[in-house]
């Protein structure tokens, strides 16, 4: 979260009625709009949710798509 909160690209997976699903989250509303634009979303699915910053207890401004089916990035493999 801290990475979004520095404007990075943060992913939040998580489950929804039984259903793989993410937040794609940060601080940086026009990083995220680049990234909708290459993998096709529409600018109208961005959410407005401002996030309380863990480092200072402040909320701040952040924005987030809600990825799922094929918009939802594959898990990486984990080391063994």
């Amino acid at each position: 979260m801290i990475h979004a909160m520095d404007g990075g690209l943060w992913l939040h997976r998580h489950v929804w009625q039984g259903r793989p699903m993410a937040h794609l989250v940060s601080t940086d509303r026009e990083r995220l709009l680049e990234y909708g634009v290459a993998v096709g979303l529409h600018e109208s699915r961005l959410q407005f949710k401002p996030l309380r910053d863990p480092r200072t207890g402040e909320r701040r401004e952040a924005w987030h798509w809600d990825l799922g089916g094929p918009y939802l990035p594959p898990p990486t493999p984990t080391r063994g």
